[in-house]
């Protein structure tokens, strides 16, 4: 799960959104179809592709939970949606009388046309990344921990730095 989860943006932050549409749509119906039809082959219950599906979904609240709570507003965390796509998965699966290539490739097929489809629908519906990014100003660090930029050759002249030899570089 956790494997699938980090496969893409799954987190689909609003700033990259479109970005990590295109490898999220490409490595989540990979990592979908392969991670359920394994447990699917090894279990044999038809609904394990939901099941796996809703775990992701829920670990996704979860996130966006922790991120909300870190004042972010709630746009910026977009929960993807799994779940529509990992029930196909599992009626090819059902209907397929557990062949799993048959699976693989027809209920592999049926994810990788409707998860895109779902989470670009999805994608839509929330705010524009640019209100949310001028209405929601990042954090910034505080001043004593704000990294110094090293003065490298700004004393070359300095006749302290002249007097102290090798050290001053």
């Amino acid at each position: 799960t956790l494997l699938t989860i980090n496969a893409g943006d799954y987190i689909f932050y609003t700033d990259w959104a479109w970005t990590s549409f295109v490898v999220f749509s490409i490595s989540q119906s990979t990592m979908l179809a392969v991670g359920a039809i394994y447990y699917m082959l090894f279990t044999g219950v038809p609904g394990t592709a939901t099941y796996y599906a809703t775990i992701m979904t829920i670990y996704t609240w979860v996130a966006k939970g922790a991120w909300f709570a870190l004042g972010y507003p709630m746009d910026f965390v977009t929960v993807p949606i799994w779940i529509p796509s990992a029930m196909l998965l599992d009626l090819t699966y059902w209907a397929t009388r557990r062949n799993k290539h048959a699976a693989i490739i027809i209920g592999g097929t049926l994810i990788g046309l409707s998860l895109p489809m779902f989470n670009m629908i999805n994608l839509l519906l929330i705010r524009d990344p640019l209100e949310v990014a001028f209405k929601y100003p990042r954090p910034t660090l505080p001043p004593y921990m704000t990294p110094i930029e090293p003065q490298v050759g700004k004393f070359y002249n300095s006749p302290v730095a002249l007097g102290s030899g090798a050290g001053a570089v």
